[in-house]
């Protein structure tokens, strides 16, 4: 029996798609460091940087783009070891 019967980010096509909308975002600076990054990693991409991107993409634009920037560090609900991790990949795009 698997541990998950939801599907892993790199095994359903359908969740990496959804993933590439979602990155889309109202803000140009994040709109291109996000399609830089997708562009470059999104193939290797765990399912724990998965779930750390999509924390980050549930911020609005301007927190994104403060984090993204290094203008703040993560705080509360995102302020995890997955999501740091991340965020050092994202600021090297």
């Amino acid at each position: 029996m698997t541990e998950s019967s939801v599907p892993a980010h790199q095994s359903d096509p359908a969740n990496r798609a959804r993933l590439r909308w979602r990155a889309r975002r109202g803000l140009l600076e994040n709109d291109i460091i996000l399609t830089r990054f997708l562009d470059a990693y999104e193939t290797e991409l765990t399912d724990e940087e998965v779930d750390a991107l999509t924390r980050l993409l549930d911020l609005s634009d301007n927190a994104l783009l403060d984090l993204v920037l290094a203008r703040k560090e993560p705080e509360g609900e995102v302020d995890l070891p997955q999501v740091h991790a991340l965020l050092q990949r994202l600021r090297v795009v």
